[in-house]
């Protein structure tokens, strides 16, 4: 099968593959610029850019980690990602992925905008408020993310009500990615919630209002699985643990030797502040969780509204802004390291290119 250019809104993207946002600083502007070049989606996260470049743009913090809302999720460090990332990729199209879960998330989208996103991608809830938040920026596309057809046809019908538009393209996702998840947990190991199932009847409903790009995502791992995903009538994919493999990834080497030495039995869903499941690779800090000494949770940053300032993170037992930051910066011991169910099976760090190449036309044929 030869892959297609991809059309989302008024942008083409060259080849069909969507890097996806991980935060904190696993997607930024190397990652992101690098595979916009390459020809396929950059994706930038917004998620804890208060951290980005050593603290450079975090006016406060508190021993080291941002203090409050504006300070872990920084407006300046945002801009910056994206001028670094546009000096890699040119005008190719990018993306920004905001979490409708994040504190200020209407702001968030605006400062993407401005800051040069040619489109928006959100999950995390579903995101009914999304053309509110980006009505003064009607060329950036508008792409929701949903695990049900019933979700994109609810969210169809709240956009179409409200602003009268309907999303550029829509991303359904199963539960096999790594991060957070749009099921319960016990929802995640049902078979009737696995990615190759939710997907044709999301694309069926996306074909009553019109023409969107449907993309799959949630496990997709190689050229075969792209094919595979194709047949049943995706436009396009989502990648995001394969992409924590390259050289490019803004991720700490040691956050990608962490997923290189897993094995599939070290990949696990654990309870997450944000309110939903959350895959990631065990690790000291959920040792150090059972036994009663992980870090200290005090909420300064109040990156995530339904965390309710650390309530949450007290039950569950960990700070998610304070361990994503720490696996950010390389600390093994209390770091967060998430990563998708097929995790286990990368094994070596290649360049964009050489991945691009492997995915658009096979391991051995790259």
């Amino acid at each position: 099968m030869s892959f297609k250019s991809l059309k989302i809104g008024k942008y083409t993207i060259e080849k069909p593959i969507i890097q996806g946002g991980m935060g904190v600083g696993i997607s930024w502007d190397q990652l992101a610029g690098t595979v916009s070049l390459e020809g396929g989606l950059g994706v930038i996260s917004a998620v804890g850019t208060g951290v980005y470049n050593n603290r450079e743009f975090s006016k406060k913090t508190v021993k080291t980690r941002p203090h409050t809302e504006v300070n872990f999720y920084s407006k300046d460090a945002l801009a910056k990602i994206f001028e670094n990332a546009r000096k890699i990729c040119g005008e190719k199209p990018l993306a920004a992925n905001i979490l409708y879960a994040q504190s200020g998330y209407g702001q968030v989208v605006k400062d993407a905008c401005e800051a040069g996103a040619n489109m928006i991608i959100t999950g995390a809830g579903l995101p009914l408020t999304m053309p509110e938040a980006a009505k003064d920026y009607p060329d950036v596309a508008l792409i929701p993310i949903v695990s049900t057809a019933k979700a994109l046809r609810i969210l169809c019908r709240r956009w179409k009500k409200t602003h009268n538009r309907l999303p550029d393209a829509v991303i359904v996702e199963g539960p096999l990615s790594g991060g957070h998840q749009g099921f319960k947990y016990d929802e995640c190991f049902l078979p009737e919630n696995q990615l190759e199932e939710i997907l044709p009847p999301v694309v069926e409903e996306a074909k009553n209002w019109g023409s969107m790009p449907v993309i799959a995502a949630g496990g997709v791992w190689d050229h075969d699985d792209i094919v595979k995903m194709m047949e049943l009538g995706a436009d396009a994919v989502q990648m995001g643990t394969r992409f924590i493999g390259t050289i490019e990834c803004d991720a700490s080497q040691v956050m990608k030797e962490m997923i290189i030495e897993a094995g599939e039995e070290d990949i696990k869903l654990f309870k997450s502040p944000v309110g939903y499941p959350a895959r990631g690779v065990k690790s000291q800090l959920h040792a150090d969780i059972e036994a009663g000494t992980a870090p200290k949770i005090a909420c300064i940053s109040n990156c995530v509204a339904p965390c309710n300032r650390g309530v949450e993170a007290k039950l569950v037992g960990y700070c998610i802004a304070d361990r994503l930051s720490d696996a950010y910066d390389g600390i093994k011991e209390s770091g967060l390291f998430f990563t998708g169910a097929n995790g286990y099976r990368l094994k070596e760090i290649i360049t964009v290119k050489e991945l691009m190449e492997k995915l658009m036309h096979g391991e051995d044929n790259s």
